[in-house]
């Protein structure tokens, strides 16, 4: 278990944190934390906030971004397809 993750042991079960780190935003929406990062750079995402030296996404905005993703995946230019976070079909190819 990541050393983040340690902090969710204080939080009752089924209960997600407001902040997330890169790491669990990434999962919580599905994506790499490679393709996280592309999505954030490219507005897909929000940005973090900070809290000391923690970096740590606001669990609501990242659910408002995710819903307001195009259907199609499609928009800013972001890979579409139904293996868009595949690396592995990228090697293949």
């Amino acid at each position: 278990m990541p050393a983040g993750d340690r902090r969710f042991g204080a939080l009752p079960p089924g209960m997600i944190p407001l902040g997330l780190s890169r790491v669990v935003a990434s999962t919580y929406v599905g994506v790499s934390p490679s393709t996280w990062d592309h999505m954030v750079d490219d507005g897909r995402m929000p940005k973090p906030k900070r809290i000391n030296r923690r970096r740590l996404w606001d669990r609501r905005e990242v659910e408002e971004a995710f819903a307001r993703l195009d259907a199609a995946g499609s928009d800013s230019g972001a890979p579409s397809g139904p293996h868009d976070d595949d690396d592995w079909e990228n090697v293949a190819t």
